[in-house]
């Protein structure tokens, strides 16, 4: 009986990672790790997942996939698998800056443009500030640079930003340099501020992140992944459902323009 259920629960969600997906206008897509045995050997296994928003503002989750890393060739098939379930009509995707990630992207998706997650940018400019006792301070000019108005202004503030801290602390001014227009890709789409808040990090992302660690905390290590997929993906589900019979994630107004 405990076979024959688990089998039937199963199919059900086999059937919900492969549903229709249709016209999507942004995509965000990021991982967390759990621990799963894998072969006798207990793994961080790479959960990746991919949210939808679509043209009435409402988010979904698209696809969920338990794989051994972050390598390519696994972010490769899951965008791979949204295209083929049927996702058409992106305006923008956003992550973070992984490499297996960055690369697959290019592969399958190499005309979307890319927002690289500012939540992230944020976090990765601490590492290159030398003085404890500026490290608030800087974040606050970074985050001065990110909440521009428009790209000119953005950039603008940039460059005070570099002139600033290039003698005392060069590695965090090439970093900011090459990197922080990365995360400006939003500006180019024309949005209302409250969409492109939105819509410039991971953060929706990473709260569901959150909601998922409460859960798969209890069971600490995975028998394998397949129970490690049944368990994160009846909880997105749940999720899911609760954001489609909501209120809308973005305002409708941009898609009038």
């Amino acid at each position: 009986m405990v076979s024959n259920a688990s089998q039937s629960l199963d199919e059900g969600l086999e059937a919900w990672r492969n549903k229709p997906i249709g016209q999507i206008d942004y995509l965000m897509i990021d991982a967390r790790y759990e621990k799963v045995r894998v072969d006798g050997i207990v793994r961080d296994c790479a959960v990746l997942i991919a949210i939808g928003i679509d043209s009435q503002g409402k988010r979904d989750i698209l696809g969920v996939s338990v794989s051994l890393s972050e390598a390519e060739v696994y972010w490769r098939d899951f965008l791979e698998s949204l295209q083929q379930r049927g996702l058409h009509g992106l305006k923008l995707i956003t992550s973070d800056a992984h490499a297996g990630l960055k690369a697959a992207k290019t592969t399958v998706m190499p005309s979307i443009p890319w927002q690289r997650c500012q939540f992230h940018l944020q976090q990765n400019a601490q590492k290159y500030i030398t003085r404890r006792s500026m490290k608030e301070k800087i974040a606050e000019e970074i985050r001065m640079i990110f909440n521009a108005p428009d790209k000119v202004e953005a950039k603008r503030l940039l460059d005070i930003f570099i002139a600033k801290y290039e003698k005392t602390m060069s590695d965090l001014t090439q970093w900011a340099e090459e990197y922080i227009p990365e995360g400006w890709t939003v500006f180019n789409l024309g949005l209302c501020e409250f969409n492109r808040r939105r819509l410039r990090t991971t953060n929706l992302l990473e709260r569901l992140n959150q909601t998922i660690k409460q859960r798969t905390k209890v069971a600490k290590i995975f028998a394998n992944k397949t129970s490690c997929l049944r368990l994160i993906s009846s909880l997105l589900i749940e999720v899911s459902d609760e954001w489609q019979s909501g209120k809308a994630y973005l305002s409708v107004e941009d898609n009038k323009k």
